[in-house]
C-alpha cells in the first residue's frame, strides 16, 4: 500500500482515517444488506413451503384423476420443498458464518483504528515535544547571550575606569557576575547544542522508524482485513449461487417432468368417463300476462312510444350509441387499425361507415363462429350485439312514430326563445342566449325536432363553446354589458361578477405557489388565477390544465387593460370572464381553453380577516404571532413568512400546512388554513395556550409527577402514532416542537421537516439536522422512516422525564455521535422507572428493524401509566 515511504504526511493521515471510516461504514452497510437478504431469503423459503403445500392440497381430488398436468405439478411442487429447504439452509449458514465473520471483523477494524489513532497521536506530540524543547532551549540561550554582554559591558568599564590600581570593590564585583555570565552561557551553549543532536536523533528515529513501522502495521492489518473480507464475500456468493449441482439437479428434475408432459393425454380420460349429448338452448319468452290488463296499449315484445316514453327512448338510445361507439374503438385497439367488431371498415376520414355520430344503424352484427378469438375481444363482440340489438328496436320504433313531429304530450318547440342550453334539460334560471343569433336558434330548433334520430354530431360541436353559468347580480351594481377595449368580440357578456376585486374572485388564489396550483388543477380546462414575483415586479399569472400543466403571464397595456394575445379588457375579472365564454384558447399556440374556475379551498384564508396580535415567538422563516380570525373572533396562532426569502423556501414554509391539513387527532396540532392572497403568507393553526412542551417542563419541574410525565409520553405516542399510520415522518420530534394544551395535552407540531412517504432520502445534504434527537441510520446514510421518529420518541422521553435537561449535556453533536456509534446510550433520568428506561433503550437500538414500532410504544406506555 506505500504507507511507510509514502504516507508519512499529515494529508495521508487525515485520508487514512478517512478511509478507514469508509471502510467501516461499508461493512456496516454490507451487514444490514446481509441481514436482510438472510431476512429475504428465510421468508422467500417460507413462501416457497407454504406455496407447495398449497399446490399439493389438490392431491386428492378426484375430478383430476387421470390428468397428467396435475402429475407433472404434484412433482413440481414437491421440489418446490427441496428447493425452500437448501435456501433456508443456506441463509441459516450464512448467518452462522459470512455475517458472524463479517461482525467480528468490524469490531477488530475499530480496535485497530483507535490504536492507530492513538499511536499516531503519540509519535505526532513527540515531534511536538522535542520541537517545542528546542525551541526553548533557544530562548534560553539567548537571554544567557544577552546577559553575559551586559556584564562584560560593566566590567570593561570599571576596569578602564581604574587603570593603576586595577582593583577596588566595585570592579571586584563586577568581575564576578561578568565570571557568573561566562558560565551561564558556556553551559547553556552546551545544553543547547547536546539538544540538538538529540532531536536530530531523536526526529532521524521517529521518522525513519517508529512511523514507518505504525505505518506498515497499518498496512498489513488492512492487507489482512481485506483478505477475511473477501472471504466473507466469497461465503456470501457460495451461498447465493442458485446454480450449484443441487439446486441444478432440482431445475432438472422439474424441466423433465414438464418436458414429458403430453397435453393430448390430458382430457382422455375425462371425455371418455363423462360422454354426453349438446344441451338444448334457453328460450326466454315475453310473460303474456303482464300486459292482459292494459286494454291494448302495451303488446308483447313491442316497444311503446309515446308522450311517456319517447324523451326515455331517445336518451337510451343516445346512450346505446356511446356505448357502440366506446366499444368499437376498444375493439380497433384490440384488432388493429384496419377493421373494428365484424366486418365492419374504419374510413379515417369519415369513421365509421353508415353511422350516426359514427355509429352503424343497421341489425346487429352476427357473433363470429371461430373459437381462436381473444377473450377480450369475444367479450366486447357480445357486448356489442347486445346494445346494437336495443339500439335497432329504439330506431324502428321511433321511426314508426316519424321524425319531422314530436308526440302528443311533449314540450312545446315552437316558441322562438329556445336557447341551446334548453336543449339538454337545464334550467331556465341558468340559462344565457344573449350570444346565439337567430341562425343558431333555427339551427338548433331544427336540430332538436330531429333529435329523435339526430342525423350527425353537429348539435355537439354547436352548443360547446356557448354553454356556461351566469353570474349572480352584484348587490351593489346592476347587470350590464362590455365590450373589449380592443377588437374583441361582438357578444355581450354578463359581468356582474367582475365587478368585485380580484382578491374577491373564487378563482383568485393570491400567492399560492405553482407546486400546490399544479395539485389544484386536475382535468382539461380547470384554470384558476394566481399572483407571483419577478426581478421584485409582481405579476398575475393564469395557470391552466391543458393536457399538461400550463402558465400564462397576464399582460399589461399601456393604458392598463389586461390581455394575452387577443382582446384588452380594463380589470382581470373582465378578461378571464370573457376568455371563458367565448371558447377562444388563451393562445393560438397553446390551444388551452377555460372550462372550469378551481375556487379556493376551505382552508385558504383572507389575509385581511387574520388580525396579528402579539408577537410569541420566531421560526425558522419568520415570526409567530398570536392572533384572531375576524369573521370568527376565535384566537389561533399564525406563522409568518418574511417576504424577502425565496420561492424555494416559501414552499417549503407552506409545505407545513399542506401535510397538516388532512390530519384530525387530538394529539396533533390543528391547522385552520393558510392565508396566500396576499404577503406575507401565513399558516394559521389553533393556539395551544401552554406554549412549548420544553419551557413548560423547565418552568413547572417541581410540580410534575411521574404519572403527568408518563401521560406526556404517552399523549406523544398517541400522536406520532397516527402519523404513522399515515406514512408520514416528522424527522423533528422534540420537546421544543411539541405543545401543551389545556389538560398538560401534548401536541406534536412544527412539521417543517415531515415528509410523507414510507421511506425518504436526504440528497441535498444534512443541513440543519438536529443531530442530538437523530437516528444513526439518517445520520449516516440519509434514510429516513417511522423508525427514524421512534429513536426521535425515545430521546423525547428522555427530555419529559428529566424535565427539559439538555440531551447529551457537555458533549459537542460530534462527539455525541461518535459515542452512539460506539453503543453508547444515555443514563436514566432521576427517579424514572425500569420499564420507563427499558422502552427509552429500546427505542436507541442502533437498527432501525430491532425498534418498536409506534402502536407498540403506545400499547406499553398505556400499560405502565394504567398500572
Amino acid at each position: 500500500m506505500g504507507y511507510a515511504s509514502s504516507g508519512a504526511g499529515r494529508a495521508a493521515h487525515e485520508a487514512l482515517l478517512a478511509r478507514q471510516d469508509a471502510e467501516l461504514r461499508l461493512m456496516e452497510t454490507m451487514k444490514r444488506s446481509l441481514q436482510a437478504k438472510m431476512k429475504s431469503d428465510r421468508e422467500y423459503a417460507l413462501a416457497l413451503s407454504a406455496a407447495a403445500a398449497q399446490g399439493q392440497k389438490m392431491d386428492k381430488c378426484e375430478e383430476l384423476n387421470g390428468s397428467v398436468i396435475a402429475s407433472a405439478w404434484r412433482a413440481m411442487t414437491e421440489e418446490w420443498e427441496n428447493i425452500s429447504r437448501l435456501i433456508r439452509a443456506n441463509a441459516e449458514a450464512l448467518e452462522s458464518k459470512a455475517l458472524d465473520r463479517l461482525t467480528t471483523l468490524m469490531t477488530e477494524r475499530r480496535k485497530s483504528r483507535k490504536v492507530y489513532q492513538e499511536d499516531h497521536t503519540k509519535i505526532s506530540s513527540q515531534f511536538t515535544q522535542l520541537s517545542e524543547e528546542v525551541q526553548r532551549k533557544q530562548s534560553e540561550y539567548q537571554k544567557c547571550l544577552e546577559s553575559y554582554k551586559q556584564m562584560r559591558a560593566k566590567f570593561e568599564e570599571n576596569y578602564l575606569k581604574c587603570p593603576t590600581s586595577r582593583g577596588g570593590r566595585k570592579l571586584d564585583e563586577t568581575r564576578d557576575k561578568y565570571g557568573k555570565a561566562c558560565r551561564r552561557l558556556h553551559r547553556a551553549h552546551n545544553e543547547y547544542v547536546l539538544l540538538l543532536a538529540e532531536a536530530t536523533e531523536c526526529e532521524r528515529a521517529l521518522r525513519t522508524a517508529a512511523l514507518p513501522t505504525l505505518l506498515d502495521q497499518q498496512r498489513r492489518q488492512g492487507e489482512a482485513t481485506a483478505t477475511s473480507w473477501k472471504g466473507v464475500l466469497l461465503e456470501v456468493v457460495q451461498r447465493s449461487d442458485f446454480s450449484t449441482d443441487k439446486f441444478r439437479e432440482i431445475q432438472t428434475k422439474i424441466e423433465t417432468t414438464i418436458q414429458n408432459l403430453r397435453p393430448q393425454d390430458e382430457y382422455k380420460e375425462f371425455i371418455e368417463k363423462y360422454k354426453s349429448p349438446p344441451s338444448t338452448p334457453v328460450t326466454f319468452n315475453f310473460d303474456e300476462s303482464l300486459v292482459e290488463d292494459t286494454s291494448g296499449k302495451l303488446q308483447p315484445n313491442q316497444l311503446t312510444v309515446d308522450n311517456l316514453t319517447v324523451e326515455w327512448l331517445k336518451e337510451k338510445l343516445t346512450e346505446l350509441e356511446n356505448t357502440l361507439q366506446d366499444n368499437r374503438e376498444k375493439q380497433s385497439a384490440l384488432q388493429g387499425p384496419e377493421i373494428i367488431g365484424n366486418g365492419v371498415c374504419k374510413n379515417n376520414n369519415t369513421g365509421l361507415t353508415n353511422g350516426v355520430n359514427g355509429i352503424d344503424r343497421h341489425s346487429p352484427p352476427p357473433l363470429p363462429v371461430t373459437t381462436s378469438e381473444p377473450i377480450k375481444l369475444l367479450e366486447l363482440r357480445v357486448a356489442e350485439r347486445k346494445c346494437a340489438k336495443q339500439a335497432e328496436m329504439i330506431r324502428s320504433a321511433l321511426a314508426e312514430l316519424g321524425c319531422e313531429e314530436a308526440p302528443s304530450g311533449c314540450p312545446d318547440l315552437s316558441a322562438e326563445t329556445v336557447g341551446v342550453d334548453s336543449l339538454d334539460g337545464s334550467s331556465p334560471d341558468h340559462q344565457d342566449r344573449s350570444s346565439i343569433g337567430s341562425k343558431a336558434s333555427t339551427d338548433v330548433l331544427r336540430l332538436h325536432l330531429h333529435s329523435i334520430i339526430p342525423p350527425k354530431p353537429f348539435f355537439k360541436l354547436f352548443t360547446r363553446p356557448f354553454r356556461r353559468k351566469s353570474a349572480p347580480s352584484s348587490p351593489a351594481l346592476p347587470p350590464k354589458t362590455y365590450r373589449s377595449s380592443s377588437e374583441g368580440p361582438a357578444d355581450s357578456v354578463s359581468v356582474s361578477e367582475t365587478e368585485r376585486s380580484l382578491v374577491e374572485q373564487e378563482w383568485f388564489h393570491g400567492v399560492l405557489p405553482r407546486e400546490e396550483v399544479v395539485r389544484l388543477l386536475r382535468a382539461d380546462g380547470d384554470y384558476l388565477v394566481r399572483e407571483t414575483t419577478r426581478n421584485h415586479a409582481r405579476q398575475l399569472v393564469l395557470s391552466v390544465c391543458w393536457g399538461q400543466h400550463k402558465h400564462f403571464i397576464v399582460q399589461t397595456t399601456p393604458e392598463g387593460h389586461y390581455r394575452f394575445e387577443g382582446a384588452a379588457f380594463p380589470s382581470v375579472a373582465e378578461l378571464i370572464a370573457w376568455q371563458r365564454t367565448s371558447g377562444v384558447p388563451v393562445t393560438a399556440r397553446s390551444g388551452a381553453l377555460l372550462r372550469r374556475a378551481v375556487p379556493r379551498e376551505n382552508w385558504e384564508l383572507n389575509n385581511d380577516d387574520v388580525q396579528l396580535l402579539d408577537k410569541i415567538g420566531r421560526g425558522n422563516f419568520g415570526d409567530v404571532y398570536k392572533a384572531r380570525l375576524k369573521s370568527t373572533n376565535q384566537e389561533v396562532a399564525v406563522k409568518t413568512c418574511r417576504v424577502a426569502l425565496p420561492d424555494e423556501q416559501k414552499r417549503t414554509f407552506l409545505q407545513e400546512g399542506r401535510i397538516l391539513k388532512q390530519y384530525q387527532h387530538p394529539n396533533i396540532v390543528r391547522l385552520i388554513g393558510i392565508a396566500v392572497q396576499k404577503q406575507p403568507i401565513m399558516i394559521v393553526m389553533e393556539l395551544v395556550p401552554g406554549g412549548s412542551l420544553l419551557t413548560f417542563l423547565r418552568t413547572r419541574a417541581s410540580s410534575l409527577s411521574s404519572r403527568s410525565l408518563l401521560a406526556m409520553c404517552r399523549d406523544a405516542a398517541g400522536g406520532m402514532r397516527y402519523l404513522e399510520s399515515k406514512n408520514c415522518i416528522h424527522r423533528d420530534l422534540a420537546a421544543r416542537n411539541c405543545l401543551v394544551g389545556d389538560d398538560n395535552i401534548v401536541k406534536i407540531s412544527d412539521f417543517g421537516m415531515s415528509r410523507e412517504e414510507e421511506e425518504y432520502i436526504v440528497s441535498g445534504g444534512m443541513k440543519q439536522i438536529p443531530i442530538k434527537w437523530t437516528a444513526p441510520e439518517a445520520l449516516n446514510f440519509g434514510k429516513y422512516t417511522s423508525l427514524c421518529d421512534v429513536w426521535s420518541y425515545g430521546v423525547l422521553m428522555w427530555e419529559i422525564f428529566s424535565k427539559g435537561d439538555t440531551p447529551y449535556a457537555g458533549m459537542s453533536n460530534s462527539r455525541a455521535r461518535e459515542k452512539i456509534d460506539t453503543g453508547y446510550r444515555m443514563p436514566a433520568p432521576e427517579g424514572c422507572s425500569e420499564d420507563v428506561y427499558a422502552l427509552m433503550l429500546r427505542c436507541w437500538e442502533y437498527e432501525a428493524e430491532k425498534r418498536p414500532h409506534f402502536h407498540q410504544i403506545y400499547t406499553i406506555i398505556d400499560n405502565i401509566y394504567n398500572r
